[in-house]
């Protein structure tokens, strides 16, 4: 292969990804969702390949390939691209308002629950600790409470998943939800029984039992040991 070359599938999906990434896995679970065949090509992320520069300038994974020959990257670009090319799989809803309600659930997420996740893991100060590990759970009781209002609408279904059954808010969230395992691991941190995280809680154990999580989660002492390099103290 030379310096101008990089690997595909003609005419079809091609996914760059990486099984321990969170964020590829939203992309392979959003194609096992939508039931869409792709061809897989499994970037080490300690050692990338030459050409991956190619598909995506800034070597991260989830790259795709489309058929058409357009390169995307970003998981949630990815994720929401699957789903709209894809409208016979419901992933996601028509209605405009359900939309922008998945769209905050996601985007709480982003903002309260997944940086507090590896800042916790990333410093050696117990101080430090202590408010990012307060700030995780001031996060996940704001997304219990997004939980159980969502469940108490039409499209909720009353759970255990937010449109009742697996979907797009699990596709797109679920893999950082197993990250509890490293956090447990090296940080001593579970979340509580209290009825101020029943919802999550619900949610957490409906994931975990779920085949479409289980197809992609990796072993726990893996994700365990892959996570190692966020612990300055470990």
């Amino acid at each position: 292969m030379n310096t101008t070359e990089y690997p595909y599938e003609e005419n079809s999906y091609t996914l760059y990804s990486n099984k321990l990434c969170p964020y590829a896995q939203r992309a392979l679970r959003a194609f096992d969702a939508a039931q869409v065949p792709y061809k897989l090509v499994e970037i080490d992320l300690k050692n990338k390949p030459e050409w991956y520069h190619l598909v995506n300038p800034q070597l991260k994974v989830p790259a795709l390939r489309t058929p058409s020959g357009a390169i995307l990257i970003e998981s949630l670009v990815i994720a929401e691209f699957v789903a709209d090319q894809h409208p016979e799989a419901h992933l996601l809803s028509a209605d405009a308002t359900e939309r922008a309600q998945l769209r905050l659930f996601i985007e709480l997420f982003a903002t309260r629950y997944n940086p507090f996740i590896y800042r916790t893991l990333m410093t050696a100060d117990k101080e430090e600790q202590e408010k990012h590990k307060q700030a995780l759970l001031d996060g996940l009781k704001v997304i219990s409470k997004e939980l159980a209002r969502q469940w108490e609408r039409p499209s909720g279904k009353n759970g255990p998943f937010w449109y009742g059954q697996w979907g797009y808010a699990e596709v797109a969230l679920s893999s950082f939800v197993g990250l509890l395992v490293p956090l447990a691991h090296y940080r001593g941190l579970s979340v509580p029984e209290a009825e101020e995280f029943a919802a999550f809680n619900r949610w957490h154990q409906a994931i975990l039992q779920a085949p479409e999580f289980l197809k992609f989660k990796p072993e726990d002492q893996i994700l365990i040991e892959a996570y190692k390099k966020f612990v300055p103290d470990a």
